[in-house]
């Protein structure tokens, strides 16, 4: 017998074990009656697709396949992680893995170092953002996937990598030999004083130092007013989410509450250490990526006053994840509660139905929100995601430079750049001149690089209905109009949107020279939502209205 038929009879006999006797064991009621049941069914179906289906089954593929789908019928986090994905849970909880220390991405038939990470075993031996892969201890890389190359680079902290890169515009092969370490991976990986001794701090994730490493940064610059940055992030440990909230509020205060099905596992988390400063005003950045854990801490800094958040809605996840041990090195991340922070509200969206495109949340029915009330009385919602006390939308770019993105442009004239230019000024005073866009124009052009904008599609599609309509010929002038206004010209829009282009160039050009660290002060030159917070900060009657409910999204005469 083979070992996918000895694995496949093993698997039904213990199905038909579990069926017969596990549920059995407890009491005869008609729920455990239905689980031996569909036990039974499902083992002696895979017990006939064994003897009579006609081709070979990958029966390993086909069971996770029936575990993934049977999981996605409950919610989007309750999840099976095989023995082969527990490298990447480890690295989502804790931000460690061993490995180099690289961003790696596909640049048409490459895969390339896309961004080496300041003081891993990369950026020390030299790898560069632009570097192709061309070897890894032997094994060449031509028609690899990123993921291929990826799991090529991990392995066990202290191993040898031999990696051969092609370095562009040098024409030859490099030979790079490091060492793997262990990475771990900077919950915050920027801070700094804005103006006025008010702070800046960006948080990424909640892996075990983020409390220590805000706490850290806070005691560095010791500031007068703080920007908490939480757009993007998706969460984390829940316990570094509590002493966030901590470093800030008195010792006593409830963050956050869990309600679920097994009472015991229901509980009411407080503050218990000393907080940093209970006076310092705050202003918490977020937006729809936005989930969990800074939504916690969003929402709990907004229910007991302590600051204002600005920006867009949040995501709206407020299940408790817990993992449980299965067999054979697998677990089972399953949803066990739900969060409820100070006010009372549930973070969860109501309302599974309705959700935006990268699944945060959609619009909220009425009959679905309740309203609570802050610690000051202003009033807020439940229904999903924290709504900010200050809404300002995210900006969107152009098409045009989503292509450029997608094409990966930037990416590349800012590897021809550092070819070309050994130094530029910091990162807070570098600027893209007029010599550098033009150039950047021709670098396009040369490429012959194209451009569809969804809006002329659409026109066409359009088209295509009006003719079947037969009613075409009555408005073909008009269609034809605004078509050609709509029309992409790459000159044109080149220069329509030359602002956002050379603000995404210059972040690129700048990663290069000043890593991470430098790519975020640029950024912050024109990121219009951390001046209106730091505006907030600094106009101490508004803060404090806001906070009082007299002003803002939350005012208490809002209905």
């Amino acid at each position: 017998m083979n070992l996918r038929k000895r694995f496949l009879t093993i698997f039904i006999s213990a199905l038909l074990i579990v069926g017969s006797i596990g549920f059995w064991s407890f009491n005869r009621d008609d729920k455990n009656f239905e689980i031996q049941k569909n036990l039974n069914i499902l083992a002696t179906m895979f017990r006939e697709l064994n003897l009579f289906y006609v081709d070979d089954i990958d029966y390993s593929d086909l069971i996770k396949k029936g575990m993934d789908s049977m999981l996605s019928s409950l919610d989007p986090y309750t999840t099976y992680i095989s023995e082969e994905d527990m490298e990447d849970f480890k690295m989502m909880t804790t931000g460690e893995y061993a490995g180099i220390g690289s961003l790696i991405s596909k640049n048409g038939e490459n895969v390339v170092v896309a961004e080496p990470y300041e003081g891993f075993p990369a950026m020390k031996a030299g790898l560069k953002a632009g570097d192709i892969f061309v070897e890894i201890n032997g094994v060449k890389i031509k028609n690899k996937t990123t993921e291929d190359v990826s799991n090529l680079l991990k392995g066990q902290a202290n191993t040898k990598l031999n990696i051969k890169v092609k370095r562009p515009y040098l024409n030859k092969v490099i030979d790079i030999k490091l060492l793997r370490e262990k990475i771990q991976l900077k919950s915050v990986p920027y801070y700094n004083i804005l103006e006025d001794s008010i702070a800046y701090i960006q948080l990424n994730q909640f892996t075990n130092k983020a409390a220590s490493e805000i706490k850290s940064a806070l005691k560095e610059m010791n500031p007068k007013g703080l920007v908490l940055d939480l757009r993007g992030n998706p969460g984390g440990l829940l316990d570094q989410a509590i002493d966030i909230v901590n470093l800030f509020v008195e010792k006593g205060e409830t963050v956050v509450t869990t309600k679920g099905k097994i009472k015991k596992w229901e509980k009411e988390y407080k503050s218990t250490k000393t907080p940093f400063n209970t006076q310092i005003p705050i202003a918490v950045l977020v937006n729809s990526g936005s989930a969990s854990a800074s939504e916690i801490v969003s929402g709990a800094i907004q229910d007991l006053d302590r600051g204002v958040v600005i920006g867009t809605r949040t995501f709206g996840k407020g299940l408790v994840q817990a993992t449980r041990n299965l067999s054979y090195n697998t677990k089972l991340k399953v949803t066990t509660a739900k969060y409820y922070i100070p006010s009372g509200r549930c973070i969860q969206a109501l309302d599974y139905s309705h959700r935006n495109e990268d699944g945060s949340v959609g619009k909220i029915p009425d009959s679905l929100i309740t309203k609570y009330n802050t610690r000051n009385g202003r009033i807020v919602y439940d229904g999903g995601g924290i709504m900010p006390d200050i809404e300002i939308e995210s900006e969107t770019i152009s098409n045009l430079s989503i292509n450029l993105l997608n094409n990966r442009l930037f990416f590349d004239y800012a590897t021809k750049f550092v070819y070309e230019n050994e130094t530029i000024p910091t990162a807070d005073k570098f600027e893209i001149s007029d010599k550098i866009f033009d150039d950047f124009r021709q670098f396009a052009k040369n490429k012959k690089f194209e451009y569809k904008s969804v809006s002329t599609i659409t026109m066409k599609k359009l088209k295509k209905i009006m003719e079947k309509e037969k009613c075409f010929d009555v408005s073909n002038k008009e269609y034809e109009a605004l078509l050609n206004k709509i029309q992409p010209d790459f000159d044109r829009d080149f220069d329509r949107f030359k602002t956002e282009i050379s603000e995404l160039l210059g972040h690129e050009i700048v990663k290069r020279y000043y890593n991470q660290v430098g790519g975020r002060m640029f950024y912050i030159k024109s990121d219009k939502i951390i001046k209106e917070a730091v505006n907030v900060l600094k106009d101490t009657k508004k803060y404090n209205r806001i906070i009082e409910g007299k002003e803002g999204e939350h005012a208490k005469n809002k209905k």
